[in-house]
């Protein structure tokens, strides 16, 4: 899911959207059980009540997540290392290098994750002696 705010809003905020976006497909798919990982403390411990909300702007945001968060049977959030999220790092380079129409729509992008290469060639000795 590709998503283009249009919109003035903070860095937050734009994580809230992002949440609640998620949080949305995964109700039009049916999802019962989630986990949500995220990179953002900010949003995963004031979710989960743990951390103060310092802005009013973002009080919305947390009650509306909460809430679509009662519709799953059982919904958790995960806080991943930004480190360990080198795949959202790279979808956030190339979401901002590419320049879209002005349009509704965005070609998706789709992304294979492989548990085994495709091709391998075993070498076990060159005839010269050179790689």
């Amino acid at each position: 899911m590709a998503a283009e705010l249009r919109f003035n809003c903070m860095n937050n905020m734009a994580e809230y959207e992002a949440c609640i976006l998620g949080l949305k497909i995964a109700i039009d798919m049916n999802v019962h059980d989630l986990l949500v990982f995220g990179d953002s403390d900010l949003l995963i411990h004031q979710v989960q009540g743990e951390w103060a909300v310092n802005n009013p702007k973002i009080i919305p945001y947390i009650q509306y997540v909460q809430k679509l968060c009662k519709r799953f049977r059982m919904s958790e959030f995960i806080p991943t290392p930004r480190i360990q999220n080198e795949l959202a790092d790279a979808l956030s380079t190339i979401a901002s290098m590419i320049k879209h129409p002005d349009t509704d729509y965005i070609d998706p992008l789709d992304i294979e994750l492989k548990e085994h290469p495709i091709h391998c060639s075993d070498v076990e000795a060159e005839p010269d002696g050179l790689p």
